[in-house]
This record gives C-alpha cells, structure tokens and sequence, in this order.
C-alpha cells in the first residue's frame, strides 16, 4: 500500500488586493519550503490552499471601487497566483470555490450535516445594521473596538488579540462602506456553540504541536467558557444556507473553509489518512484551532486532526502591520519584478515573524541582493575561476585532504544536522536555516582564502575539490530557501538537483566532470547559465 503523503496546508488569501511581502513572509514561503524538503527526502508529500472568494472583503472592496465581487475575485485572484508562482511556490492544490465543481454541493452537504445533528442551532441576537446603506453588517462591512481587547476590530473576529465576536458586541460600530454608525437590530441567525466541544478540543490541544502564544489563546478562550460563533450571515455573497428558513443567508466564510481544506485534499471530499500540518499567521490562529477542530469533530468523530500548526506573527511594513484592505503593503508582484525569487527568499524568510513581529524596510531587498552576490556568488566566482585556472575547468583528480579540511569538514557535517533540524516540522525555523548557510558559506571562503597560498599545486587543488565538495552541499542544503540558485549552482556543478539535505552531499564531483563557469550571479540572479 502507498504511503499516505504528508499534508501541508497553507490558509487560503482573500483575493481583495494583490498578495503582498507580509503574506509571502507569513504561510506561503514557509510552506513551500517544508514541501521541497520534505520531497528531496523522498517523502511523499501534498502541499494545498485555496482562493478565499467568499470572503465579505471581496464585495466590499468591489463596493469602494465600483466594481463587483466577482470582478475583484477574479482580478486579483489570477494575481495572487502568478505571485506564488513568481516566487517559486508550486502549490499540488489550489481550491477555486467559484470554479470548482461540488464545491457549493459539498460545503452545503457539511453545514446540513452539523444542522441535522444539532451542531448548529437558531439564536435572535442584536446585529448592527446601516440604515443608509439597507445592510445588515458582519465581518468585513463593520468595524468597531473589540469586546476583548478594545483595539479596532472587524466584525466576526479581532485581527489584534485573535479572539471572535458577535459583532453585535463591537463597541461603537461604523458601517465600512459608508462611514455611517451602526444602529443594533435584533436578527436570527444560525450558531455554532462550541462548549459541547470544550473536553475533546482540549485533549485535541494537548497533543497537537503548536506555538505558546496560539496555545495562549486558546486556553484563554477556554477559561472564559467557549463561545457560540454565528455560522451564517444575511447577505448575497457566499455559499447560500441550506436550511429552511435561513436560505436567504450566506454560510460564514469561515465556517465554509473547513469543508474546503478538505476538498484541498480531495476533490471528492474523501477522508484524509493522516492530519495536515497547518501554516497560518496568529490573527487567523483561533479560526484553525478552535472552530476548524470542532467542525471536523462534529462532522467525523475518526477525521484526523492537524498534527502541527507553523503560526507566523505580523510582519511589519516600517512599524506599521502590512494590511491589503488598507493598501498598506508592498505588493509581491512589484517586487519580484525588480528581484529576482532568491533575493525575495532570502529576505523574507531571513526576517520571517516567528514568535515575535517583524518588520520590513524599504532597500532591505537590494541589502539582500547585495548580501547574496558579495558573499555567496563572490566565493563562487573565485573557486570557479580557480578550477578554470588550475584545473581547465574540470574537476581535479585529487581528493579533499588535509587537517584543515578535516576541520572544515567537521563543522560542514554538524552544519547539515542542524540544519535538518531547521527544516524539519519540529524544528522548522528557516531563519536559522539562512543563518547556517551563511555561516557554512563563510567558513568554505575563509578556507579557500587561505589554501590559495597553499605552494603544492597537488595541495591546492586537493583544497578546490574540497571547495567544490561545500559547494556540491550547498546545492542541497539551500534548495528549500533559494531553490533557483540551487539549481543553477547544481547545474553549474553537473550534479543532480534536489538532493537531500545531509552529510552525504559534501561529496565532491568526480574527477574529470566538467565544471561551468557562470555567467551571472548563481544566487540573487534570475538569469539562466
């Protein structure tokens, strides 16, 4: 029997705006670069998202820029696709709910299902409502202080502290669209408690590798007693209710997800063998640790659950949190047009906000790129000049050798176990991945500094191919940040691409393949050699 592959998931962008750096910085780089991991070791391995199409964000950024919900779906949705692919992230999956077919079919079967169990029950509650613009308003459409925290908050959920709300419960709530205060109004709609749910959730937290400010927040929403979450909304936009009485409202964006992670890993909506491991950045931290669990507990007691959540923090644009509804943001596509997948790579994930916030500069790209061609190409350069020298550009006949290799060596194998460990779901912390091939480029360049005075020619060349052995590993050990570089690098080396990364590619080329020399930076280049 094939081995069930390992699931990653990476939570679905609202296609309201372009995809911006703070996204890339967040779930999709992170994810892609676990995937590439993994499937160098041979790992059968899925990686998955989706299009967030139902988001009210969407109508409401049509709404301020006269346009419809689905042109703006449309629009930056293809956008959002070509940035991933831009920056070198090949999702296996891209749910696309308005394309999909039985994407409404299922979505509507599960929220039925928890309906006809008793999951989900009618409750008449205050919403506020816009008497200029006729609406109810929930999510997007209205924004308030938070009942938890008192930081301005969206209605359903507040980005700041993670927690959900009513939105009937916002302090002082302002319609979006028009700016006009919003007046309460008693309206009935379906909810979702999560008490019932409250034992399982927390032996289900137990287990599950998550981060302490995540597990924080759970425990907090615990001890205040879990919530009812309102799981449908009146509205026009979004997957209608598929209950009598309620047909006239749209199923919670949030709520739909859930059915939609699992069509992600299966058109056919068949049950996963195993758990998906789960990137996410904190403000959308409740919605898979809370609502998502008791969702699939509700809807199949056997469903496995995540194994691990990989939670970013926000990533700052100059102090300020980046925000596409805001238009506060560099946009992905703008910068990887005037840089190259490596550079953004490696300033992305050498900045990611993991466990603490971060933030972006303007000219950090360009110190990144700069970064990449003094240090890493420079030494590239020079070894490849020197084998063109000393050896007519192929690779010498002496092995590495000698007390200082022994040494390089040494500290190059260590490097690989703790970098495995940075890839890996446990450990995963690509900025201290970054942080240890810069550390190895730098020790392989000090060593080829100092065995050029070597006056043995047998010597000296011994101490290129032990060069050309760090730079063999370096094709490896970098392709899950850098992937295009790596592959140039590999190319340049006629070794083969996507090798594990482990000790075992410290190997040097066998003597006599023959080496090419670039013409281009290798890394931070966009160029082909």
């Amino acid at each position: 029997m094939t081995a069930a592959p390992t699931w990653l998931t990476a939570t679905p962008p609202t296609p309201n705006g372009d995809l911006h750096l703070g996204h890339l910085a967040g779930p999709y780089l992170a994810v892609d670069v676990l995937r590439r991991f993994l499937a160098a070791e041979g790992t059968p391995v899925r990686m998955t998202t989706g299009l967030d199409d139902h988001q009210s964000y969407v109508p409401v950024r049509g709404l301020l820029s006269e346009r419809t919900g689905a042109q703006v779906a449309d629009g930056y949705g293809e956008r959002i696709r070509a940035a991933w692919t831009a920056a070198g992230i090949d999702f296996d999956t891209v749910v696309l709910p308005r394309e999909q077919p039985g994407y409404t079919d299922f979505v509507q079967r599960f929220f039925a299902e928890l309906h006809r169990q008793g999951a989900i029950v009618p409750r008449t509650r205050p919403l506020p409502y816009c008497e200029p613009c006729g609406r109810w308003l929930y999510e997007a459409y209205l924004v308030g202080s938070c009942p938890h925290c008192g930081e301005s908050s969206n209605g359903n959920a507040c980005e700041p502290c993670g927690r959900p709300n009513e939105c009937g419960d916002l302090g002082d709530p302002h319609c979006v669209v028009c700016g006009s205060a919003a007046v309460p109004r008693e309206q009935t709609r379906l909810f979702l408690p999560l008490a019932p749910f409250a034992e399982r959730l927390a032996a289900f937290w137990a287990e599950v590798d998550m981060p302490p400010h995540l597990r924080a927040l759970c425990e907090t929403m615990a001890a205040a007693g879990l919530p009812e979450i309102a799981v449908s909304h009146p509205g026009d936009w979004g997957v209608p209710v598929p209950v009598p009485g309620f047909t006239d409202q749209r199923i919670y964006v949030w709520f739909e997800m859930a059915p939609g992670y699992l069509l992600e890993y299966d058109p056919a909506g068949e049950r996963p063998q195993r758990g998906p491991v789960q990137f996410f950045g904190f403000d959308n931290g409740y919605f898979h640790a809370v609502l998502f669990p008791s969702l699939f507990m509700a809807w199949d007691g056997q469903l496995p659950l995540p194994s691990a959540f990989v939670v970013n923090e926000f990533y700052r644009l100059a102090g300020k949190k980046f925000s596409t509804s805001r238009r506060h943001a560099v946009w992905a596509l703008d910068a990887l047009a005037e840089h190259d997948s490596d550079t953004l790579r490696y300033q992305l994930l050498r900045d990611r906000p993991n466990g603490r916030q971060s933030s972006f500069e303007h000219g950090d790209l360009e110190q990144a790129r700069r970064h990449l061609d003094r240090e890493w190409n420079g030494w590239l350069r020079r070894l490849l000049a020197a084998v063109r020298q000393e050896c007519d550009s192929v690779a010498p006949a002496e092995q590495p050798a000698g007390p200082a290799w022994e040494l390089l060596r040494g500290r190059l194998e260590r490097t690989a176990d703790e970098l495995r460990e940075a890839y890996s779901v446990r450990g995963f912390d690509p900025r201290r991945a970054l942080d240890l091939l810069d550390e190895a480029v730098r020790c392989v360049r000090d060593f080829g500094h100092v065995q050029a005075h070597e006056p043995d020619p047998a010597a000296r060349r011994a101490a290129l191919a032990a060069q050309l052995a760090a730079a063999s590993a370096l094709a490896a050990w970098a392709a899950p940040v850098l992937p295009a570089g790596a592959e140039r690098l590999a190319a340049l080396l006629s070794a083969d691409p996507g090798r594990p990364v482990d000790a075992a590619a410290l190997t040097a080329p066998a003597p006599g393949t023959k080496l090419f020399t670039p013409d281009g930076p290798v890394f931070g280049a966009g160029a082909d050699v």
